[in-house]
């Protein structure tokens, strides 16, 4: 990083080719914020999805959508979140990422009502055994993202759309879970369903 905790040398060179460094800089200083607001914490814990980059050691990246039911991202501390990790391909390109690589960049988009997105900047931490899995369905472990720069994006570009069914596949209580049709080629190769929290 040059002078901030924001922008690295790459990012000036643009801000500076494009005559953008003073607007820059006037975002870092009035929006970028290492605690989470009252209005951060309400848009993250009400999100159903966000999508989040990560590399690894080479840094090479990888993005990923996380999906769930609202509330399955917590706002657990000032410049803390948490979310679960669920069932899936078995392949664990993000996890497996923040195992050689802490890293992490999250980003919640809100398409209804009124546009929103909000940058989530950190490192993270992933625990199996983290208190916080007694208490939701479906996670075989915990995310935890300790907040470096959390910041609002201008939602100039985001559409309003409206959600029309919820997936069947995010787990709730008293239910189990339902493997998807794609599965049904692997399954002489599939992993063992881990144990969860069934609420």
């Amino acid at each position: 990083m040059t002078d901030g905790a924001m922008y690295h040398d790459g990012n000036r060179q643009l801000q500076d080719l494009f005559g953008s460094r003073p607007m820059a800089d006037h975002l870092e200083a009035k929006r970028v914020r290492a605690s989470f607001n009252d209005a951060d914490k309400q848009f993250i814990e009400s999100a159903i999805y966000f999508f989040i980059a990560t590399a690894d050691a080479q840094g090479r990246p990888d993005c990923s959508y996380r999906g769930g039911a609202s509330g399955f991202v917590r706002v657990i501390a000032p410049d803390e979140l948490a979310f679960p990790d669920y069932d899936g391909n078995g392949m664990f390109k993000s996890l497996g990422n923040l195992i050689v690589n802490p890293n992490v960049g999250l980003l919640f988009i809100g398409l209804h009502e009124k546009p929103l997105r909000l940058r989530v900047n950190g490192s993270a931490l992933l625990l199996r055994h983290d208190p916080l899995m007694s208490c939701t369905v479906g996670a075989q472990l915990i995310v935890r993202v300790k907040a470096r720069a959390i910041f609002p994006n201008c939602p100039r570009y985001v559409p309003k759309m409206e959600l029309i069914k919820h997936s069947k596949y995010v787990p709730h209580a008293g239910q189990e879970p339902i493997d998807p049709a794609w599965m049904s080629e692997f399954k002489d190769v599939r992993h063992p369903r881990q144990p969860t929290w069934k609420g």
